[in-house]
């Protein structure tokens, strides 16, 4: 029996069914102030490509880069193979890694809000140093400072959308995160076309610029509530009731406030999420915040996006043309999220998923063969030939962002049970990190030795991901947060794992430690 035989029709939803409410301003006003955070993740992927492509740049911090970029004979496919210039961009993701798991206590024992002004405050120090960089030791340091305010920030503002949204408008609001995210790397490609005529010193101005949000997320932090789940988990039950009302905008929350409740306790009752985390009751979504944050960059869209222009001039793109291509591959990626925030509620995550996931396997293998046939070592693409890999391309980046963007951070803050929750957005988060920063420090040298075979290797990964989609995830479209346990013991192969009573028997277990 296939995965794609589930549906969300069969979950007993105990109270959802009383849920009452509505999307309200006040949710949309502070969840756009949350979600500015996912403009500074952004911002960031879209930046450094960017920045790594630039004369200036490269002659004040990578010399070796510099004079092979400007030798006509260079391997086309090996031109920016340098492990400082992959540390440039990777050592930001791997200091979002390690912060990620301090995040996890700080965002369960003090807040969501508290998660997002410490990733604020980093954002603001990194931004600075890079923009003020006279050294390489200097430029590496304000990177790991943005990878603190990465840990932080992607830690708490998936939680935040997935617990200030209505059930049924879940997968659109969280999707807020990732609009974010598009926009800022559409931003950061437009800035980049402009500074790069600002040589040598545009990449400062390019660096700098990520101050501006990093003080709306600060700033707005500040003034932002708390989440109604994470008053009522840390003891303030009265005020957590009082902002559900307003939140929802009826004074009848009593359903979803008896939820909140029950979970809270259970919650509390947990003295070590981590360890709890590896309970057989927690496996599937232990399983999910593993291996859909990791697929999401096995698409290989960071290495696009990453290396956006670096990939078109090694293609025989001009500078200026390189740019134009990768911001309008970030212009199509902030349209496509719309796409998906308009249709996951209504459409569900596993159609997005699997549908995307089609399309970026073709796209990925026309890609392998074009630059196979007609681009070789020493040669251009044609201007036909080019343009045609900058659509494909584009096409592939439109189905990410309608798939895999979006849902690789929606699906995994979605599913975890409060007790678990702020440990779980941690391991996805971690993971994500993991293999962005794995990817980020590879690809140039991978690119180099595979050649158009790297584009097969992500389409082989693709494939992968799109049937373990169709087998294991079940639909979690319209499931209220508190109730997603329902899901797995529903599920055909879940259910073996999750049997009925098992939280239950967790909760006994806990309560006589």
């Amino acid at each position: 029996m296939a995965g794609g035989s589930f549906a969300p029709a069969g979950v007993a939803k105990d109270r959802a069914e009383q849920y009452q409410g509505r999307l309200t301003a006040y949710v949309v006003f502070a969840c756009i102030v949350a979600a500015v955070g996912g403009s500074l993740f952004g911002y960031d992927i879209g930046i450094s490509g960017g920045v790594t492509s630039m004369d200036g740049f490269l002659e004040k911090f990578f010399k070796t880069v510099y004079k092979k970029k400007k030798l006509a004979h260079e391997n086309n496919y090996c031109k920016y193979d340098n492990q400082g210039l992959s540390a440039f961009t990777s050592s930001l993701y791997l200091a979002g890694l390690v912060s990620s798991l301090v995040a996890s206590p700080v965002t369960r024992n003090y807040g969501r809000r508290a998660s997002i002004i410490c990733g604020g405050i980093s954002f603001l120090v990194g931004a600075t140093l890079n923009a003020a960089a006279v050294n390489v030791v200097m430029l590496i340091f304000g990177r790991i400072m943005l990878g603190v305010g990465i840990g932080f920030g992607n830690q708490a503002i998936p939680l935040y959308l997935s617990e200030m949204a209505p059930a049924h408008l879940r997968g659109g609001v969280n999707m807020l995160f990732q609009l974010a995210t598009t926009l800022g790397i559409f931003t950061a490609n437009m800035i980049n076309y402009g500074t790069s005529k600002l040589e040598p010193w545009g990449w400062r101005l390019s660096l700098g610029l990520a101050l501006a949000p990093a003080l709306v997320m600060t700033v707005g932090g500040i003034f932002l509530p708390e989440t109604p789940n994470s008053l009522i988990e840390r003891g303030s039950k009265e005020e957590g009731r009082t902002l559900l009302k307003r939140i929802r905008g009826t004074e009848n929350v009593n359903a979803e406030f008896q939820d909140m409740l029950d979970a809270s306790e259970f919650a509390n009752a947990i003295e070590n999420p981590f360890r709890n985390i590896l309970e057989r009751r927690n496996r599937p979504q232990l399983v999910m915040a593993i291996f859909l944050p990791t697929f999401q960059i096995l698409t290989g869209i960071n290495s696009i996006l990453f290396y956006a222009p670096v990939l078109f001039q090694s293609m025989g793109f001009e500078g200026n043309a390189a740019l134009y291509s990768s911001a309008l591959t970030g212009a199509v990626l902030c349209l496509s999220t719309l796409l998906s925030i308009a249709t996951v509620d209504k459409l569900g995550r596993r159609f997005l998923l699997i549908s995307g996931g089609i399309v970026m396997i073709t796209c990925q293998v026309i890609v392998a063969i074009i630059l196979g046939v007609k681009f070789g070592e020493n040669q251009e693409l044609s201007k036909g030939y080019s343009i045609l890999v900058v659509a494909v391309i584009c096409l592939f980046v439109i189905a990410f962002g309608w798939s895999w963007g979006p849902l690789g951070w929606t699906v995994p803050s979605e599913i975890f049970p409060l007790e678990t929750r702020s440990a779980g957005q941690s391991i996805t988060v971690a993971v994500n990190l993991l293999f962005t920063f794995v990817i980020a420090q590879a690809f140039l040298s991978m690119l180099c030795a595979f050649k158009f075979g790297i584009f097969l290797f992500f389409a082989g990964w693709i494939t992968v991901m799109t049937i373990f989609v169709y087998v294991f995830l079940p639909e979690t479209k319209g499931v209220p947060i508190e109730e997603m346990i329902l899901l797995w013991r529903r599920h055909w192969f879940w259910k073996r794992i999750v049997p009925e009573g098992a939280e239950e028997e967790s909760r006994h277990n806990n309560s006589t430690v």
